[in-house]
């Protein structure tokens, strides 16, 4: 009697004894992997390294009152958007306006021409009042297009806006804190905060920051694991110097990049602690080829197929720079245009 189990040969024997005979057959080899080509080319390349950051919001700005008592705040971590009151003085909402110039003097019939009335005349437009001319002077569609506003808003309909009736900020405040209390006077600053705009700032090394430009897209890792694109928002030209080490070693400068968050909102908190993938070093024009084309040979050296017709010929190469985003490797070894082989898809 004879059975087969897994590469065994099991056969009876007499007087009810087994023998075992193991199969010597080779095991079946793998099916080779499908390959292509892909050109080699000239590109610009750059590799990237993680790097700590953390969370914040764009900017920061001051609200300051101008008289009256204090009668509502909003509540910190609320965000106000164009039309809507930041703070209330004697019962009344003051609302804020978008635009970069703070407001500096009422806007009435007979005020000289300027960019802040271009400013204000902005603000109504979008906030759908029309019939109204956006330009420097306050003429009489401004005045009737302000009395309209100030009817809808509950304020008194007087076609001037005082100073003090509305303030002025670049964009949504996200407010951060009080600098008043209710039941105090409105006549300093009120309160405090930031853009909506979440941020995150960067301490750069000084050897990485040649390396780093505006625009350049990078990789965020919040606290969950969840990941961000994001790109490079600003890099500043001054650096800045922080206090040495526990240990009494010198002081060590850091160059400030901020960076702009992508996609979704983002639910984490401020001052949270990020990982980011940023450019560590940039070379431009050279020789590269998919990374997936590079072959491990002994001693850490790598080489590449490259195929001419039904030639196939195995190059040994040189790396430098591997550019993961981009999934290109640069080389030496090989020349422009020629065709390697990887691995299809």
């Amino acid at each position: 009697m004879t059975a087969t189990f897994a590469g065994v040969v099991v056969l009876a024997a007499a007087g009810g004894g087994w023998a075992l005979f193991h199969d010597e057959r080779p095991p079946a080899a793998a099916p080779p992997v499908p390959t292509g080509t892909a050109p080699v080319t000239r590109a610009d390349i750059a590799e990237r390294q993680q790097v700590n950051g953390t969370i914040s919001y764009d900017g920061a700005y001051t609200v300051n009152g101008a008289g009256g008592t204090l009668t509502r705040l909003p509540a910190i971590g609320a965000t106000i958007t164009r039309g809507r009151a930041l703070y209330e003085a004697d019962g009344r909402g003051v609302p804020l306006f978008y635009g970069p110039r703070p407001a500096w003097r009422a806007f009435a019939l007979g005020m000289t021409p300027g960019r802040d009335v271009e400013q204000l005349e902005r603000n109504l437009r979008a906030l759908g009042y029309k019939g109204l001319t956006v330009d420097r002077h306050y003429g009489l569609s401004t005045y009737y297009a302000v009395r309209r506003w100030q009817h809808d808003a509950g304020l008194p309909v007087t076609g001037t806006v005082s100073l003090g009736q509305v303030v002025f900020l670049p964009r949504p405040l996200r407010v951060t804190g009080h600098d008043a209390h209710v039941g105090d006077s409105a006549g300093g600053r009120v309160l405090h905060g930031t853009s909506a705009v979440p941020i995150v700032s960067v301490a750069l090394d000084p050897v990485m920051a040649p390396s780093v430009r505006r625009g350049d897209e990078v990789i965020v890792t919040l606290p969950d694991g969840d990941t961000r694109d994001g790109s490079v928002a600003r890099v500043s030209t001054v650096a800045q110097t922080a206090a040495g080490q526990q240990d009494g070693g010198p002081p060590q400068s850091t160059i400030p990049v901020t960076i702009r968050l992508g996609g979704k909102p983002v639910r984490t908190l401020d001052q949270a602690l990020v990982q980011v993938e940023i450019v560590a070093r940039r070379h431009a024009g050279v020789i590269t080829v998919p990374i997936t084309a590079l072959l491990a040979q002994p001693g850490g050296r790598f080489a590449v197929v490259t195929v001419e017709g039904n030639r196939h010929e195995k190059v040994p190469v040189e790396t430098d720079l591997f550019d993961e985003t981009a999934g290109l490797v640069e080389v030496t070894g090989v020349t422009e245009g020629a065709q390697v082989e990887v691995p299809k898809e």
